[in-house]
């Protein structure tokens, strides 16, 4: 289902608020997320390649065990083919601008209260919204 009108500006609106606010950020994550896939694409294909041709291997000299082991390369490749990459927090910016390590922001995050950052949450919507319209 395509997205609407409405929907596809606000999109837009969102990304190009992204660049703005980090280009180098948004930069980073668009060109590595695509490396990334490409890459486990890849890989979950040659497993799944691989495993195809164990099977066919045990179905020519009879051998069971070799086609389970290829069947369970075949489904290993093709999970992580498509399985999302896992990612990994190297660190958070602090209101000041400074980086911090991603067990002191968890520390931090911990420390505020639930309400005070629904309540960042809600003003960063709203001012947003304002400057939409």
């Amino acid at each position: 289902m395509p997205l609407s009108e409405h929907e596809q500006k606000v999109l837009q609106a969102m990304e190009q608020a992204l660049y703005a606010e980090d280009p180098r950020f948004a930069t980073h994550i668009t060109n590595h997320g695509l490396h990334q896939n490409k890459r486990r694409m890849i890989l979950g294909a040659v497993g799944v390649v691989a495993g195809l041709a164990l099977v066919v291997l045990a179905a020519l000299y009879s051998l069971i065990w070799l086609g389970a082991v290829g069947f369970a390369l075949m489904v290993a490749g093709g999970a992580y083919a498509f399985s999302p990459a896992k990612k990994t927090v190297l660190g958070a910016v602090g209101e000041d601008g400074s980086i911090r390590h991603a067990a002191a922001s968890r520390k931090s995050s911990r420390a505020g209260s639930k309400s005070s950052f629904m309540q960042r949450l809600e003003a960063r919507w709203d001012r947003r919204r304002h400057d939409e319209w």
